[in-house]
Parts: C-alpha cells; structure tokens; sequence
C-alpha cells in the first residue's frame, strides 16, 4: 500500500486499522519444541536418519515442513556416520589335518535357534579335532567376543589349552578381545576363507548332529530348559 498510494508509514498503518509497531514486527521461529521432540525421537530411534525422523514427527501430528526440521536437524549435528564396512585381510586356505594328539587344534562356531516364545538364542561350540570331544557348548541370548574369552579361560583352568583354533571371519572371533587373549596365551588363530564353511568341516559335522538331535527335536519353553535339555545331549554326545 505504501508503494501503490505513496502514503508514509504512519498514513498506511491508520489506513489498514494497525499499529506501526505490528508493522514492523518480524517473526522469529522459535524451534525449542521441534529441537525437543527431535532430540527426543532420536534419542529412541538412534539407527533414524533425517527422513526417518521427519516421517515419525509428521506421523506424530506436528506440521513442520521438511526443511525446517531438517535445518535443525543439521544445526544439531545429528548427522549419522556412514557405516564402512570392514575390509577382511584375505584368508588363504589351509587344508584341514587331523591332529595327532589332544589340544593341538580345536575348532569354535556359532549356532542358533529359537525358544517357544519366539527369542532367539545362541549356542558356542568348543571342540577338539583330535577326538570330536565337545569341549564347552555355551548357551544364551547374546555371547560377546569377552564371553568366548572367559570360556576360553575356563577351559584353561581346567587344564585345556590349544596351539591353534579354527575359526571363521564371524565379529566374535576377528575381535581384537579374543586376538590379544590368542596373543598372550600363544595360541594361533586359523581363520577359514570367507563363505566357506567346509573349510571348517569338522565343527560343521558336529553342528549338525545338535542340530538334527537337539534343536530339530524340542521346542524349548525357556533358555534353562534350552541349557538343561543341550547339556544331557552334551554328555550323550561325548560318551
């Protein structure tokens, strides 16, 4: 108006019904509520990037456009990392040799299998590859790289230790965790080829008797019932 008419201010303010100060209000966004409920949902969903973010915010009612939430979102250094996939040293291949004698070479895996309820469980298998003695069958929800090393040192206390253990490339076993504990008890780490199991056939052979006797023949109401119905196969197995 001021430009059409060429009216002041103070004439297109009374003009318009309003005052010079509404004229010269300037909005300030104020984002305390978006940097709180975004803080919020990616506290709870750490894995969300910026879409996903902004598509739980929309479903959760608020009408902040996308570009808003995701000047924030930037201004909040909230950006995620690119995951790099870690690079294996290449693996060569070693042809499996039945050892002379007790402990000169064992051989470790995982396995899994389900509870009534729908949980999932792991098992870790220890087994000497002089005599297919299942040395340690370990069972739970979730076993780290420091719980292989503290049923490593269990078998140690129990006057177990081998020169050399046969592994694949699984996160358990490329752990610096069970590297330095290889390291300080000298003992060498063979790591099969990866996405070749029978490199490692021998464990293979024995997982899959627990699975054909064990886990294909029970449904197991909890993980004690999982642990009590594995050990009487252990035994079995063994003798």
């Amino acid at each position: 108006m001021r430009h059409t008419y060429n009216l002041s201010e103070r004439k297109s303010c009374l003009a318009i019904g309003i005052s010079r100060r509404s004229y010269r209000y300037k909005s300030k966004k104020n984002d305390d509520e978006l940097i709180f409920v975004l803080t919020q949902i990616s506290e709870e969903h750490p894995g969300y990037g910026f879409w996903k973010l902004y598509h739980k915010i929309r479903n959760l009612g608020y009408g902040w456009n996308h570009k808003r939430v995701h000047r924030v979102y930037l201004a909040l250094k909230m950006s995620i990392r690119r995951r790099i996939r870690k690079r294996l040293p290449s693996r060569i291949k070693e042809n499996i040799q039945i050892p002379l004698r007790s402990d000169e070479c064992w051989s470790m895996d995982f396995m899994s299998d389900s509870l009534y309820d729908g949980r999932r469980f792991r098992i870790l298998n220890i087994a000497d590859d002089y005599n297919r003695e299942l040395l340690s069958m370990e069972i739970d929800t979730s076993i780290t790289s420091a719980r292989v090393v503290r049923v490593l040192d269990q078998l140690k206390q129990q006057g177990r230790k081998p020169q050399r253990i046969r592994v694949d490339n699984g996160p358990e076993f490329i752990s610096k965790t069970l590297q330095l504990w290889a390291q300080e008890n000298r003992v060498h780490i063979q790591y099969i080829q990866p996405g070749k199991p029978t490199q490692n056939s021998l464990i293979e052979r024995l997982n899959k008797s627990c699975r054909d006797e064990l886990l294909n023949m029970y449904v197991f109401k909890n993980l004690q019932d999982a642990e009590e119905k594995a050990n009487q196969w252990w035994i079995e197995y063994n003798y």
